[in-house]
């Protein structure tokens, strides 16, 4: 399985990654291939120039059975600590507690 989260992307790229997965929210792509068809997708999606980010989730060997890619600016950063992945949310200004 793998999941596509990109952010800030031109119609037309989104319009190309449907032809892989299936778009359930904006933004947010579903779908099951092979490793080399999603390294290729992966490729495609970072030479896209998009002002925004992305960030791919796919199945992995790994003790939390998945693995993440992430490139340019999103609004949560992917942090790795002791091994596990974890997920940074930066709040805005006018939410952080003084």
């Amino acid at each position: 399985m793998v999941v596509l989260i990109v952010e800030n992307s031109p119609p037309s790229l989104r319009g190309e990654i449907t032809r892989w997965m299936i778009e359930p929210r904006a933004g947010v792509f579903v779908g099951t291939m092979s490793a080399m068809v999603r390294d290729k997708l992966w490729e495609r999606v970072a030479r896209s120039g998009i002002d925004g980010g992305a960030t791919m989730l796919h199945s992995a060997n790994t003790e939390q059975g998945f693995a993440v890619r992430s490139f340019g600016s999103t609004s949560r950063q992917i942090v790795e600590l002791d091994g596990l992945i974890l997920v940074q949310r930066d709040d805005p200004p006018s939410a952080k507690k003084q």
